[in-house]
């Protein structure tokens, strides 16, 4: 299998582009917006994406939200549906499936596993009064506001 090239006048609008998934990973990020931020079509975007970086933009966007996670499960004294929902991800179901894939255990036995270590943990609340993360995102969109 050929190994596709890259435009060089096109990497940095990739750049640009995975910059902005790093920026707003905790927003619903469509494919199509991220193209946009690219200023080329999806499926263009989509090749050239993973050509330049060995992935496609949306596992990039999910590997990047499971090492946000990482962080805060390592260091926040916040439940996993409250990091789920910090991190950018709708559903606990995907959350949890996608991060046993990616760290090869889940969500809990990952935190339980560094407190097992005696590191000290950041009280949620102070995250929340500190602005770290808008706690509306956690109750739900139904219940937020």
């Amino acid at each position: 299998m050929g190994e596709r090239t890259v435009p060089v006048e096109l990497l940095a609008h990739l750049r640009r582009a995975r910059d902005h998934i790093d920026r707003h990973y905790q927003e619903p990020l469509a494919l199509e917006q991220i193209a946009a931020v690219a200023g080329v079509s999806k499926f263009h975007f989509t090749r050239c994406f993973e050509a330049t970086y060995g992935e496609t933009p949306i596992r990039y966007l999910t590997r990047r939200r499971i090492e946000r996670a990482q962080d805060l499960l390592r260091v926040a004294n916040l439940t996993v549906t409250e990091i789920c929902m910090i991190v950018g991800f709708s559903s606990l179901g995907s959350f949890s499936t996608r991060f046993t894939r990616l760290v090869g255990e889940t969500p809990t036995a990952y935190r339980n596993r560094w407190a097992e270590r005696g590191g000290p943990h950041m009280p949620g609340c102070y995250l929340f009064m500190r602005g770290v993360f808008d706690h509306t995102k956690t109750a739900g969109p139904d219940r937020a506001g």
